[in-house]
Order: C-alpha cells, then sequence, then structure tokens
C-alpha cells in the first residue's frame, strides 16, 4: 500500500484477518527489500517452530522470484478478484467498442424536426432505433459481466444482443471464465477449460482485448487454490487492513513520516492482540446490563 512517498509492505494471516509483520519504506520496494522482508518473515516463523505452506499475493511482478528466492517451491496464488477484475474490464471495453461501432450507423441528420419527405423520416426512425439499441447497451452493461444472472436479466440480455452473436459470445466468455474458478474442479480441469477457450477465442479471431487478458501468464497461478484448500483465494485479508489504515488516515489526519506510520501500525497490531479480551468484556457489559 502506497501512502504518499511511503510504501507500506505487509503479511496477513488469511484466516484470522490479523496482521503477521509490517515494514514501511520511504521509497517504491526493490526486489532487495522484498527478499530482505520474506527472510525476515522467513526467520520469525523459523523462532517459532512453523512453516509456510502457502502465500497468496496481488498480481505485481515484485513477488514471485523473490518468493521462489526466500520460501523456495511453496504454492503461490495469485489473487482471482485482480485476475477476473481485469478481464471483467476488458468485456465492458469491448461492449463499449460495440457500442461506438452502432452509434457510428446511425444516420447523420439535419438539427431540428425531420422534414416532411419519406426518405427523411425514415433516416430518423432508424436514428432513433439506434441511438435506443445504444443506450439500452450502455443502460445493462452490468449483465455482461455479472456473476449470476437470474431469467428476467437473462431475457433483457437476450432482447439487447439481438442480431448481434459478437456480444453474446462475450457473455458467454464470461461464463467460461467464472467456471475456472469453480471450487468443485481441480486445478488440472480448469487448465483444461482454459486452455480450450483460449484456442476457441484464437481461432475465431474475435474478442482480441479479452484473449489479451486471458493469455496472461498469471491466469494459471490463479488457479492453484482449486488444489489447495486451505490456501486463500484471493488477497482481501491485506486489503482489508489496508481498508482500515485508510480510514484511520481520514479521520486523524497527521503529517506523514515514517515514525508516525509505524508508530500507526504497531497502535493496530496491538488492538488486533487485544481484540478477543475486548470482545469478551463487551459481551460481559451487555449480559450484566441484559440483566
Amino acid at each position: 500500500m502506497y501512502d504518499g512517498p511511503f510504501c507500506i509492505l505487509s503479511i496477513v494471516d488469511n484466516r484470522t484477518f490479523k496482521r503477521l509483520i509490517h515494514q514501511v519504506f520511504d521509497h517504491s520496494p526493490t526486489h532487495r527489500d522484498i527478499v530482505s522482508f520474506f527472510r525476515r518473515f522467513r526467520g520469525a516463523l523459523e523462532a517459532r517452530g512453523l512453516t509456510l505452506n502457502g502465500i497468496t499475493t496481488d498480481g505485481s511482478m515484485l513477488y514471485p522470484e523473490p518468493i521462489a528466492e526466500v520460501f523456495g517451491k511453496v504454492p503461490h496464488q495469485l489473487c482471482t478478484f485482480h485476475i477476473i477484475r481485469e478481464v471483467t474490464k476488458a468485456v465492458l471495453s469491448a461492449v463499449a467498442q460495440e457500442r461506438k461501432r452502432l452509434a457510428a450507423t446511425a444516420p447523420k441528420l439535419p438539427r431540428g424536426r425531420p422534414r416532411a419527405t419519406r426518405a427523411a423520416q425514415l433516416a430518423a426512425r432508424r436514428k432513433k432505433r439506434v441511438m435506443h439499441e445504444v443506450n439500452e447497451l450502455f443502460e445493462h452493461r452490468y449483465l455482461f459481466v455479472q456473476k449470476e444472472l437470474d431469467a428476467s436479466e437473462r431475457a433483457t440480455l437476450r432482447r439487447i444482443t439481438r442480431g448481434s452473436p459478437q456480444l453474446r459470445r462475450l457473455r458467454e466468455t464470461m461464463e467460461e471464465v467464472y467456471r475456472l474458478f469453480d471450487r468443485r474442479s481441480g486445478t488440472a480441469a480448469a487448465l483444461a477449460r482454459l486452455t480450450a477457450l483460449r484456442a476457441e477465442l484464437r481461432q475465431s479471431g474475435e474478442l482480441l482485448v479479452v484473449l489479451k487478458k486471458l493469455m496472461s501468464p498469471g491466469l494459471e497461478k490463479a488457479l492453484v487454490f482449486l488444489d489447495e484448500r486451505l490456501l486463500g483465494a484471493t488477497s482481501n485479508a491485506v486489503e482489508r487492513g489496508n481498508r482500515r489504515y485508510r480510514k484511520m488516515q481520514k479521520t486523524v489526519y497527521r503529517v506523514r513520516t515514517k515514525r508516525s506510520i509505524e508508530g500507526r501500525l504497531a497502535l493496530d497490531l496491538l488492538r488486533e492482540s487485544q481484540a478477543q479480551g475486548r470482545a469478551s468484556t463487551t459481551k460481559a457489559l451487555h449480559r450484566a446490563r441484559a440483566a
């Protein structure tokens, strides 16, 4: 997480959502910084007789090499949220391009009311119909990326994509992407479906924007969690702590210095360590008050 000129690295337990270790840099972290940070964490684990069995990160290219260098062949999962977000952006971009192409087919009319000639009236009707289709695609663009659709939403999607097979193919591709991350299947089956999806898109020559995202090498690492049941599929544990930090910065704004940031993170660690006792005290007070 970046805060002005500072960068905060955090390792968070995915089960308890507690920050295990952190470090503040006054510059963008380099490969050497990441390796030093991971070695410090490995030393803390070894001192307690613990072993790292898996790690989940976002899609940053800073992590793969240091992880392999420090932890060896530990399972490395890329956050599925970040991967799906990139594919979703590509699908919405393709829908926007189709809207732009469709709007360009509308006839250009002079300003004012249409002329009394039949050709002018037909052109006005055609422009109205085309712009209505464009507005429908914009209003219901979320249907192309929404994970699940009910019967009415599927009917709406069929209506707005009538006569546009490439748009229907976009929705089918998005459903295939969601199916890749279904925990009911293993990594091998998901990789086989991914290979078939890539081949189909490459052969059709359509949806090149989506195909470019699906060709990302990080997509295979986003499927590791299908076989590693205890491995977190997303880096939400870290993002949750980052959001809490952002909220604190908005509530109590101070001059950003490395010392103040480290103190604030230390206070956060102290609050997390006392959370269980604080919850027990709160429950006891509520029971006493209710009695």
